[in-house]
């Protein structure tokens, strides 16, 4: 199967090599890599260059943003203005951070996934997290049927159907619920454990936090599927703040009229399926 990998990069001189020498170590190369240098005040640049040199499935693309690193709106900038030098003449495209190495069956095997079940519309393995000195650990172990927005690999039918990536807060948990509107499946993979060399969330801006509880209102969530997501979200941080931030983003983005990511009828979908699952977890 043709892939393409598309990886927004800001300020990655020191992980960027890692990850760029795992995808050369692919059993199943990709068709194109197009690495978005996105801005960065360091040497991202030239380490891509150096590995423009070593393969020519691998391309740079300059960019210029904001140099505020927040989660959605600058990440999926980058991919998107990567995605624009690509054709569409591929089986799947991958979304990949610049701060993972990934073990060398990784795209042979998510290839046998999307091949082996054409209803699979997402698929992706599972974030480790180092803990130690050579000791690595399962990040966010307590949902396994979602594909972190690190490593998200989507079926060209999917990717169609959901109309890409959304600019937004909250964009890789709203492309698998849209997936699942359009009768898409998740598939994660167990057997592909990815090694994060950067923890999520330690370079983004303070302000950032703000726009969980924003995401939640324009994916429209409701007042209670967002209080409990919310409650939730401060128990697995121990940090009783992160209730009460979510919640004040929920209500200003509420009362500023922020616009929907969603239609009513996806938004009715999304909140069936959110009460689906926390009265499953209950049972």
């Amino acid at each position: 199967m043709n892939y393409y990998i598309v990886i927004p990069a800001h300020n990655e001189e020191a992980l960027l090599a890692d990850t760029l020498n795992s995808i050369l170590q692919q059993r199943l190369l990709p068709k194109r890599v197009v690495v978005v240098n996105d801005n960065s005040s360091d040497g991202t640049e030239g380490v891509i260059n150096e590995f423009l040199n070593l393969s020519e499935r691998i391309q740079k693309l300059n960019t210029t943003s904001s140099d505020r690193h927040m989660p959605g709106s600058k990440v999926i900038n980058a991919f998107n203005k990567g995605l624009e030098l690509l054709d569409a003449d591929y089986d799947f495209i991958v979304k990949l951070d610049a701060d993972v190495i990934l073990p060398d069956n990784y795209f042979e095997r998510i290839a046998y996934i999307f091949k082996g079940n054409p209803k699979v519309g997402i698929a992706g393995g599972f974030i480790y997290e180092q803990i130690a000195y050579n000791e690595w650990a399962l990040s966010h172990p307590m949902n396994k049927n979602h594909v972190r927005g690190a490593i998200k690999s989507y079926s060209k039918n999917c990717f169609t159907a959901i109309k890409g990536l959304k600019n937004a807060m909250g964009w890789d948990t709203l492309d698998e619920l849209l997936a699942q509107y359009h009768d898409f499946e998740i598939f994660t993979d167990d057997t592909l454990q990815v090694k994060h060399l950067r923890p999520t969330g330690n370079a983004y801006d303070p302000k950032a936090k703000l726009l969980q509880g924003k995401a939640m209102y324009t994916m429209r969530y409701g007042f209670w599927i967002s209080c409990i997501a919310s409650m939730k979200m401060a128990w697995k941080q121990k940090n009783s703040k992160a209730f009460f931030t979510n919640m004040y983003g929920f209500f200003a983005a509420k009362k500023d009229r922020d616009p929907f990511l969603v239609s009513s009828k996806e938004g009715r979908f999304i909140r069936r399926l959110r009460w689906q699952g926390i009265k499953q977890k209950l049972l």
